[in-house]
């Protein structure tokens, strides 16, 4: 198979890091994404060990740095807003932080004028035969690729089509995260400030953009939930039932959500897979490794993942099968021990803060000072 021509679900980060990769090997990506541009809001993410190599190797470091959080401390509060503790940023901020929207933006201007890119349409069927995979759209006629790559998410289309319903494969981590804009009322200085609640409770308000915009994150514990991912009306609902009467600045937040548009709402899950791969299709990013957000690593997953799936894909001369397997073997252990340090935060999420000086020890060994599970090679 000479130069396959691949379809990519998904426009978030692991799918355009992966166009990027295969273009620069000869390969020709088109990516499918069911948004009709790229996503807005969403949480800030961070960058730490060889996820920073993958990006100084795409060549847009220096433009990710551009738009750092430079995030530094959070204080904790209770209830009431009294002051617990402060958690040093060398805890939680990674080597570098960016709005993840900014990272996707950066990623679409870096890969659009070279992959064709299809918005607000999805994939609806894969039929996969000798010579390739057949793809039906919800618009459009059907086209035939040789790859398919399943780059969309928790809640992947290809997965689902494929492998099997979500419920096979996600793992519920016991809680639930809600994110929105809001204005910077708390006047924050490239800082942030968590107040834990109570009853498995907490809120968690940051600046962003230069201090011009702050995002807050709801968290909250809860069994699986039934309710539909499409409306944000039936989502802002459960999250205001949840928090009603709930002191500090949560009313102002509750009025904030309501106002919202760019909702992001969220399980705190897993995805766990005993393969990544089938016949011409394969997953990446959180579609078959998601380690949650809890991990800190999601990001850098995704875009290590596209590095090693594009170069074994390349090293294999476009032998889908040795490459799938190459791509999954350098990866496994990685990826589990994200997952293993995910449980360990939930764990804590909810609980009373230790003392100062445990966090002060914390960020004198920081976990960018621990080398990542794996060593990148270097492809042609």
């Amino acid at each position: 198979m000479t130069n396959p021509n691949i379809l990519i679900s998904g426009a978030g980060v692991a799918g355009p890091a992966l166009a990027y990769w295969l273009r620069r090997y000869g390969f020709a990506p088109t990516v499918v994404e069911r948004a009709p541009e790229p996503r807005a809001g969403g949480y800030a993410v961070d960058f730490r060990g060889e996820a920073m190599t993958v990006l100084e190797r795409m060549g847009i470091l220096d433009e990710v740095r551009k738009y750092s959080t430079d995030i530094r401390d959070s204080e904790v509060v209770d209830g009431a807003g009294k002051h617990l503790v402060t958690m040093p940023s060398a805890i939680f901020a990674g080597d570098l932080e960016v709005l993840k929207s900014d990272l996707t933006d950066i990623l679409y201007e870096l890969t659009k004028h070279e992959t064709e890119y299809i918005f607000d349409n999805s994939i609806t069927a894969l039929t996969e035969d000798e010579s390739g995979v057949l793809v039906s759209f919800e618009s459009g006629p059907a086209r035939r690729f040789d790859l398919v790559v399943g780059a969309d998410g928790l809640y992947s289309k290809v997965r689902a089509l494929v492998f099997g319903e979500h419920s096979q494969f996600i793992r519920h981590l016991g809680v639930y995260n809600a994110i929105i804009s809001t204005e910077n009322f708390l006047g924050l200085d490239h800082e942030g400030r968590a107040c834990q609640l109570g009853n498995g409770k907490s809120v968690n308000v940051f600046s962003v953009r230069n201090n011009a915009e702050a995002r807050a994150s709801f968290y909250f514990g809860s069994e699986p939930l039934d309710y539909n991912r499409q409306d944000l009306d039936e989502q802002k609902r459960i999250i205001a039932e949840r928090f009603a009467g709930d002191g500090w600045e949560v009313p102002r937040l509750l009025g904030d959500l309501a106002a919202a548009t760019d909702l992001y709402f969220t399980p705190i899950s897993q995805v766990q897979m005993d393969s990544w791969s089938t016949g011409r299709v394969v997953l990446l990013g959180d579609a078959c490794a998601c380690a949650s957000p809890m991990s800190g690593r999601g990001t850098s997953q995704a875009l290590i993942g596209a590095y090693v799936l594009a170069g074994e894909l390349a090293s294999a001369a476009g032998d889908y099968t040795l490459a799938f397997a190459a791509y999954e073997r350098e990866l496994r252990d990685y990826v589990k021990i994200n997952q293993d340090g995910a449980h360990e935060v939930v764990g804590m999420l909810f609980a009373e803060p230790p003392p100062q000086e445990v966090f002060d020890a914390m960020a004198a060994n920081p976990p960018e000072d621990e080398p990542d599970a794996l060593t990148l090679k270097t492809y042609r």
